[in-house]
Formats: structure tokens, sequence, C-alpha cells
């Protein structure tokens, strides 16, 4: 703090300074690491580890994944060098992602894909998959979009083949024919890291994708989840010495992807109009939607479509319904949730069983929330909610976080590896990380 002094006299000065000079100084504490050792972190996980941002993958997302900034801040505690796979300052755009370019006549956002710079180096054997260049020096960060806990034991996961397979991974792996190459099951990659701490965030996609597709995709098997989960647990641990941190799935239903097109309000507007809002379920039954339905934010609800001789918003006839994949029903969310708590008591029961740091993501998320009008979370005098992209939280794809969201995360996790290993991590200035960019 400055002081400014007037000339009202001598006096007054040299009490000042003498004041001054004798406040004790405060030292921040000394980072440390505790029982932990941060030497060598690898972060194992999906596209939230990757640093996946409004669709896409690309080097500024990758730049300010939470692995990315968890490895700044260790590095106060002795913490290594942390390498990612980064796509190039040329292909900078890598998979391509969405922009926000402005809004349209209805008042709606306008996200259009930037088509530069990417990092496309062909097609998959399959004919529609995108190839990405290849990364396939050692990385800490393992973030591999799309991958399931329940696909990480699966040989071939990063092989180019007509069949499927996932382009992540891919180009992580080299096509050397000499080695294993992309028949390296994810596990097996992970084992060559032997790190001395880690982070593990999987889960995510074996609820999720039953989610987004409005309970088309299944939701991952249970026991081969567990089975999933163990020999990748035991493959971390290796090391008896290695420490970490395993992170639970969050509730999807509470993601803008889920809440932006609220069901009530859209049930209202079809009330305004002398209807009903009508789905088709995961049976094929159609129905009126209730309030316990999720509309999905690619749902084109509410588009005037010809029914007849007549032009209806759809979903606003019993004859042209909202489709099943562009609805979340209530059997379904029941479903989900499930699933989510069932696959979180097998995570936080390997934390425990490893003497583990164990981060509670889904309680985190739950509680940021809007309660009467007002956000739960305000940090530095921002608020902070899942709101479609006014909350400061999440991406332009309603799913993934702002460099800003990865932020926060990285700072709850701080917390509890700091509580768990007796650890002094100091926490990032979230501000000083980017929210959604408006045109």
């Amino acid at each position: 703090m400055k002081n400014f002094f007037y000339k009202t006299g001598m006096l007054a000065f040299f009490a000042s300074v003498l004041l001054t000079s004798c406040d004790p100084e405060i030292d921040a504490p000394v980072a440390s690491a505790g029982t932990a050792d941060f030497a060598k972190y690898v972060a194992v996980g999906n596209s939230l580890t990757a640093g996946y941002a409004s669709g896409g993958l690309y080097r500024e997302g990758q730049l300010n994944s939470y692995p990315s900034i968890l490895a700044q801040q260790f590095k106060l505690a002795g913490g290594g060098e942390f390498t990612q796979p980064l796509f190039t300052q040329e292909q900078s755009n890598g998979s391509g992602y969405l922009k926000f370019t402005g809004f349209d006549a209805a008042g709606s956002p306008v996200l259009e894909p930037v088509k530069d710079k990417l990092a496309i180096r062909g097609l998959g054997a399959d004919q529609k998959t995108y190839l990405y260049t290849k990364y396939t020096d050692e990385v800490n960060n393992l973030g591999v979009p799309g991958i399931k806990m329940t696909d990480v034991l699966m040989p071939g996961y990063g092989f180019n083949n007509p069949a499927g397979f996932n382009p992540y991974y891919e180009r992580l792996l080299s096509d050397d024919p000499t080695i294993t190459g992309g028949l390296m099951p994810y596990v097996s990659k992970v084992a060559t890291t032997n790190p001395t701490f880690f982070t593990m965030w999987l889960g995510n996609n074996d609820v999720l994708g039953f989610a987004t597709s409005g309970g088309q995709a299944p939701i991952s098997d249970a026991d081969k989840f567990q089975t999933s989960l163990n020999a990748m647990v035991a493959t971390l641990t290796a090391n008896a010495n290695t420490k970490g941190a395993i992170i639970n799935i969050p509730d999807v239903t509470g993601i803008p992807f889920f809440i932006t097109k609220a069901t009530d309000a859209i049930i209202a507007k079809a009330t305004a109009a002398k209807t009903k809002l009508y789905i088709t379920t995961g049976d094929g039954q159609v129905r009126e939607a209730t309030t316990a339905d999720f509309v999905l934010l690619t749902s084109t609800v509410g588009t005037p479509e010809p029914v007849g001789p007549m032009t209806i918003p759809h979903g606003f006839s019993p004859y042209n319904p909202l489709t099943n994949g562009e609805v979340l029903d209530e059997t379904e969310v029941a479903a989900v949730k499930a699933a989510t708590a069932t696959f979180n008591g097998m995570l936080s029961a390997a934390a425990q069983a490893k003497g583990l740091a164990y981060v509670d993501m889904n309680a985190f998320f739950n509680s940021i929330q809007m309660k009467e009008g007002k956000p739960t979370l305000v940090l530095n005098a921002v608020n902070y909610s899942p709101a479609f992209i006014s909350g400061n939280l999440f991406s332009l794809d309603g799913v993934h976080l702002t460099p800003r969201g990865y932020a926060i995360v990285a700072n709850e996790i701080i917390r509890n590896i700091n509580s768990k290993y007796g650890a002094h991590v100091p926490t990032v200035d979230e501000t000083k990380y980017q929210a959604v960019l408006f045109p």
C-alpha cells in the first residue's frame, strides 16, 4: 500500500517512517511437495485432460489444459519438465474448433468452424475419420479426446483401420512396423511413462456418449469399467512410491449442453402457442415433454417446419416431435445418474485402496449453480455458472471448459493434493486465463 504524505510537518513524517520500519515482514509460504514427488508428472485422461475446447483440439487449448497449469505450479514444488503433444504454430488450429462470430437476427449466437492452420494430414482407412499430424516423442500429457475407461485395454485402439479407431491416440503412436505402434493399448502406452506423480480423469465418456446422443449410444458395462480401472490404477502405481490423484465424473446433465435449451421455457413457449412440446423417447414412443426431460443444445426445437398443410415449430406437434437424438428423456436421465454414481463409487474405492487423493469433481460442479437468481461461485468479483457463453466456465461446445474453467479445475485439484499429501502447491489466478471471447 502506498502512503501519501502532505506538508503537515516533519514530526508526522518521521512518525510514519518509524511505524513503517517496525512492521513485521510477512513471507509467503514456501511451496513444497509434502509426501508427494512431482519430479515426473504424467496426466492420464480424455478430452478434458488434453485441453479440448469449443469442439476441437488446438494449440491454445493444449497450452491452457489443466495438466499444463498443474505442471506449472508443481515446478514451484520440485516438479520437472512437462511435455505435451502440441500442434505446431503453423498448424495451431489443430483439428479445428468453433469460433463465436456474432448474433443472428433472433439474437442467437453464431458459431462458425475455424478452417485455416489445421493439422489434418488426410483421411483414415475408413475414408471418413481425419488423421492428425503425428507427435510420437515421449509426452507427459496423455489426454486422448474420446477415450473411455473401457477402451484402455483395447489392442488396436490407435491403429488406422476401416473398423474404427481413435485418431487422437493414433497421432501419438509410431507407424514403425517393428514395434506395436497403433496396436498398443492405451494402458501399455501409460506404462512406458513411469511417473512419480499422476492425475487420472477417465470415465466421463463412459456416460457422456450416451447422454449427448440422446440415449442412442450405450453406457459402458460396469464390469468392464471395473476391470479397466483396476488395470489402469495398477499400471500407474506399479512403483510403490508413486502418488497421484483420481478425479471422478461430474453429473453431465448439469452442463450447458443439457440446460441451455431449458425444457420448462420451451414448454411455456409451446403453451403460449396453444400447443404442447412433443418428444420421442428412447423406446420410440411420442409423448408430451415434462421438465424432467432435457432438450439438447444441438436440437432444432422451434425451427419452423412443414407439417401437412401447415408450418409448425419443430417439436410443437405430435406429428413432428423432437427425435430421440434431440432429447435425453426422464428414463435416460435416471440411467445417466445411476451409472455416474456406480462409476464414481468404483473410482473412490480405487483411490482409497491405494491411498491416493480423490477429487470429487462431481460435487464441485454440482455446487456451481444459480440459486435464487444468484451465482454460487464468485471468484475475484467474477460470477461463474453453467450458463452457455456467459457463465465463463464452459466453451462453445457446451461440454468442455474454457481456459478459465480449466484453471478453476486445476485449483480444485491442487487443493485436494495439498490436503492429501501435506503439500503446499500454490493455486493460480484464474482471471489470467480467458473465458469465451466475444466478437
